[in-house]
Order: C-alpha cells, then sequence, then structure tokens
C-alpha cells in the first residue's frame, strides 16, 4: 500500500557515507516527557520549580511559547508525532489504538532509516505496547519503557562509533507518575517526599471551576474516578499534588543533565539537534482538574524547546503556533532531507529556526477522545484567541482572548458581539476537518 503514495524524494532510499560527510546531515535527538505542562520549567518563569537542564536547552536555543499537543491524551498524540498526521485522521483517538497502514509503514523512524540515518528508541512507546518492538518502525530499541537506566542507555547510543547520521528518541515515563500519585499508589520511576504544607506550591490562580465552563467535562470527571481521583480534594490535597508534580519534573529534568553531559563530552553538539518537548500535559490543578484529555491551556500547551547545532540561534522566545504531532514530524524531515508523505499537512519549523522567515501557522487544532470516556472535543488556537467545542452538554462552547485571559476565566462565547470571531473559528474548524479529510462530526461545529 505505500507505494500508492506520493513522495517526491529526488534522490536514492540509502546514501553512502560519503554522501553522508558531503551532505552533512545532522544528528537529530529528540526527548520528550510524558504528561509535562508547558509552564512547568523554571526557565517559563515558574518559581516553584527549578529545570536547569531544560533551562539550558532554551538559553542555547529556541524556546516556543504557543506550542500545542495534537491530542491530550498519549497514543493519540505520540501517533501524531510518528506518522505526521491528525489522530482523527489516522484514527487513533484512544490509548491503545493500533498503528494502521500506511502510517505504520511511513513512520518517521522507518523514513529517516531508508534515509541511511542510524534509528534508536528509548524508553516509553504506547503506540500501543509499552516497549517499542525492536525492529519495527524504523527503530531499533534502546531501552525499555522504565526511567531508571534510560539516560545511560542513551548515553552509550550516542557513544557509539558510526559513520552516518542517527536519529535518537529519548522518551521519558514522568511526570506521567502524578497519576499514581493522585490515586494514593506507588510511583514508579521517582520516590516523592512530602514536605509541610507551609512548603507546597500555592494553588494557582485559575484554581477556581470557570463560569460557563464546559459541563461536560465534570460530567466526564464524575463518571470515571478511577482517573479523575482528585473530586473531593481539599485544597491542601491540590498543593501537595502540585509540589509531587513539579518533583517528577525535576527528577527528569536530572535525567536529562546525564545526556545533556554526553553531548558535551563527546562533543557532539556541532552537528546536532535537539528538540525538547511533551506529549500533552497535565491539569495540575487548573479548574480543578488533574489528568489531560480536557483541552485546557495546561493540558494541550506543551514545552517546545530546539536546540541548533554552533548555537546558531539562543536564547530565543517565540509565539507561533505549533502542533507537536504534525509539524514536529514535518521538521524532522526537513532536516534529514526526507520529503513528506503527501498525506501530510504540517508545516516545517526550519525557516523559523534558522531566522529567514517568522511566517508561520495561522491556526493549530488540536482534538480529544476523553480517556476512558465518551466524549470528543476540538480546540482552535489563533494569534489571539482560543475556540474549544466539545460535542455534547451545556456550554460547550468556548472562545477565551489569549492576550488577556490564558486562564480561561471568561468564556467569550456567551457575548453575542463576539459572535463574530465565534463564526471565524467555526469556519476554521470546518476547514481543518476539510483539508485532513477527517469526516467532519456534526457536533464538532455549531451553526
Amino acid at each position: 500500500m505505500k507505494q500508492q503514495f506520493t513522495f517526491f524524494a529526488t534522490t536514492g532510499l540509502f546514501l553512502s557515507s560519503a554522501t553522508f560527510a558531503q551532505k552533512q546531515q545532522p544528528n537529530i535527538i529528540y526527548i520528550f516527557t510524558d504528561q509535562q505542562t508547558a509552564t512547568a520549567m523554571s526557565c517559563a518563569g515558574n518559581a516553584d520549580i527549578n529545570t536547569p537542564n531544560m533551562d539550558r536547552l532554551a538559553r542555547e536555543g529556541i524556546r516556543f511559547t504557543n506550542a500545542y499537543c495534537a491530542a491530550p491524551l498519549s497514543t493519540p498524540s505520540r501517533a501524531a508525532m510518528m506518522t505526521g498526521v491528525p489522530s482523527g485522521l489516522s484514527g487513533m483517538l484512544k490509548n491503545g489504538a493500533q498503528l494502521k497502514a500506511p502510517y505504520s509503514e511511513n513512520t518517521i523512524g522507518t523514513l529517516l532509516k531508508e534515509k541511511g540515518y542510524d534509528c534508536g528508541y528509548a524508553g516509553k512507546w504506547h503506540l500501543p505496547e509499552s516497549d517499542i518492538p525492536d525492529g519495527k518502525f524504523g527503530f531499533r530499541k534502546v531501552y525499555e519503557h522504565n526511567d531508571y537506566g534510560l539516560a545511560e542507555a542513551s548515553v552509550e547510543f550516542l557513544s557509539e562509533k558510526r559513520d552516518k547520521p542517527f536519529f535518537l528518541v529519548v522518551s521519558f515515563d514522568n511526570p506521567h507518575n502524578i497519576c499514581e500519585y493522585a490515586r494514593g499508589q506507588n510511583t514508579f520511576y521517582a520516590t516523592i517526599e512530602e514536605p509541610e504544607i507551609g512548603d507546597c506550591p500555592n494553588l494557582p490562580s485559575n484554581f477556581a471551576i470557570a463560569p460557563f465552563d464546559a459541563e461536560v467535562i465534570r460530567t466526564e470527571q464524575a463518571a470515571n474516578p478511577q482517573i479523575y481521583p482528585v473530586v473531593n480534594y481539599s485544597t491542601d490535597d491540590w498543593r501537595r499534588y502540585r509540589n509531587a508534580y513539579y518533583r517528577l519534573v525535576e527528577n527528569v529534568d536530572k535525567e536529562i543533565g546525564k545526556i545533556i553531559d554526553a553531548l558535551d563530552k563527546q562533543k557532539l553538539w556541532d552537528n546536532t539537534i535537539v528538540i525538547f518537548s511533551s506529549d500533552h500535559g497535565d491539569g495540575n490543578a487548573a479548574h480543578h482538574w488533574n489528568q489531560k484529555s480536557a483541552l485546557y491551556e495546561e493540558t494541550t500547551n506543551i514545552p517546545f524547546i530546539v536546540r541548533l547545532p554552533k548555537q546558531k540561534t539562543r536564547g530565543l522566545v517565540k509565539e507561533q503556533l505549533i502542533n507537536n504531532g504534525i509539524d514536529f514530524f514535518a521538521t524532522i524531515c526537513d532536516y534529514a532531507g526526507v520529503a513528506l508523505p503527501s498525506y501530510c499537512s504540517g508545516q516545517s519549523l526550519r525557516n523559523v529556526l534558522e531566522e529567514k522567515n517568522q511566517d508561520f501557522n495561522e491556526t493549530v487544532v488540536t482534538e480529544t477522545l476523553f480517556d476512558e470516556g465518551t466524549t470528543k472535543g476540538w480546540m482552535v488556537r489563533t494569534k489571539d484567541y482560543k475556540y474549544v467545542v466539545y460535542d455534547k452538554g451545556r456550554y460547550r462552547e468556548q472562545l477565551y482572548d489569549m492576550r488577556t485571559d490564558r486562564q480561561e476565566m471568561i468564556n467569550l462565547a456567551m457575548e453575542r458581539k463576539y459572535k463574530n470571531i465565534l463564526d471565524e473559528h467555526r469556519r476554521l474548524l470546518n476547514n481543518w476537518h476539510e483539508k485532513n479529510n477527517i469526516p467532519k462530526d456534526k457536533r464538532a461545529t455549531p451553526q
């Protein structure tokens, strides 16, 4: 089925080592966490957390403040990263969904391997297996789904002698252990010390459930107490939750530091691109929400940092709208010299990263199907506004002014004077469905 799709490559699938040396394809390292919201880094101005290694990448590279996951759930988000298509197109809307052809045959690992890259995958896979099957999807398995030893295995991969460029994915589980913490279970990959309550972070400014918030969010929360065991949390419970969450992020940061140290030691920076991100965020007590699925900023807005070789651009903070699924895929393909499959609609960030052209997406769309639930939802982010619509319930449409209300406390969809802006975002969502050949759910865009 693979041959049915057009690839506009002008070279063969494999290049010799001499050709690689001549072309100087960069090494690429993609480090990503699971369930880290964009503000859970000290370089993002968060005084409740200390992430020196993420901060270093930001200091020596570019940090994007408006990067969004393709879907706020692990399998759908990771599927978009690995295939370059929205999860609604690939059919990967649920955890446990299986990659299907043609997307399974043209993963980012497959395409880069065909171009001559040595592709390794270390850590959590979740598509749907916990560990990546060795030798499948273009990757050799470098390490299992286990944060303990993951950095060390990645360092060993980096130390291998090779005459070709490499693409290494390092996928950490944490801070996903916040899910186990909330359920009172043991955290698998970190130990959390509970401080006195006075030493815990305060509650966020948007801790309250906003007026005219989507009713279905609370319906899903009440229906799935195993996933959302926070309904009866006290304010102290939420503060302890936030403390645990930030400590889990700090634990990952220390592990990332081992990889950064190896890059220093082996002098790999001059021809290595490092990208840091996360598959989705966490509610982190905003609007009384834990976990993901809901289309709040805390769950959809994720870290995205790119450190180019030789620090060509450094210490920059940019506001371009990014989908860290399909745009990530397009960017990796661009730098590796791989033509995008014809069904991919993502945009490469290369011109933005290299300061050649700052024009990029005017809109980003995130889609959701609630974990263990039935509710679908869509988010459209534009320069100034964010539009959210769910497929059922009261107040299922939200519109927020991202210039003045990033905390999402004032739903402008309730005001007649914003009808034109609301209609424009409805139109943008319709266009997104058409552009990506995704059958439009009639409930997606109210008229």
